[in-house]
């Protein structure tokens, strides 16, 4: 029962406020602004909860030692691999830091985002969206091997083969958006959206 107010709550705000912008706009642009919305918040939750130059170190170190335990493997050296194997500790508590680390922004932000999503679904303008991609942009973004996974639901009924459904549509548009906010905020190595 709570549980439930809290939820209507939040789907109400966000009738509140994307509804205007459903009926000004069209669905296809508002999931466009939701993908654009998210991808903002994530990549911002990911500059202030991550010590970038301590991320960037972490991966260098990392890159380094996969290169001496490949070198050492490859050349079958047992001192080189004994080396490898008593510094394969120390590379473990780095890779168990830059875990926690790249953690940090999806426990932040991770209900928010399922929330958004349960809401769009449940939404019926807006779950019914289908996007129909140019050609070339269909098969260059290996849209149909989309299409073939099970938790994406292939192509909607009805809908033209060149198509995405509205979670399609959601993650071409927060994948340009996130690429987009991570270079504008100065963040130096891959993430989420």
């Amino acid at each position: 029962m709570v549980f439930e107010s809290i939820i209507g709550s939040f789907f109400g705000a966000l009738d509140a406020f994307f509804n205007p912008l459903i009926m000004y706009m069209g669905p296809i642009m508002a999931i466009l602004v939701v993908g654009a919305v998210i991808s903002f918040v994530t990549t911002l939750a990911n500059k202030l909860l991550v010590d970038q130059d301590r991320l960037v170190y972490l991966q260098k170190e990392m890159k380094e030692f996969n290169q001496e335990m490949m070198e050492a493997r490859k050349t079958n050296d047992p001192k080189a691999l004994e080396k490898v194997q008593k510094k394969q500790m120390e590379f473990m508590n780095l890779q168990k830091e830059m875990m926690f680390m790249s953690f940090r922004p999806l426990i932040v932000t991770f209900i928010p985002i399922l929330v958004i999503f349960w809401w769009i679904s449940q939404n019926t303008i807006l779950n019914s969206v289908v996007v129909n991609l140019p050609q070339f942009v269909y098969y260059i973004l290996l849209v149909p091997l989309w299409h073939a996974l099970p938790f994406y639901g292939g192509v909607a009924p009805g809908a033209p083969l060149m198509s995405v459904t509205w979670l399609g549509w959601y993650i071409l548009a927060a994948f340009g958006f996130s690429f987009v906010f991570r270079k504008l905020l100065g963040l130096k190595s891959a993430g989420g959206m």
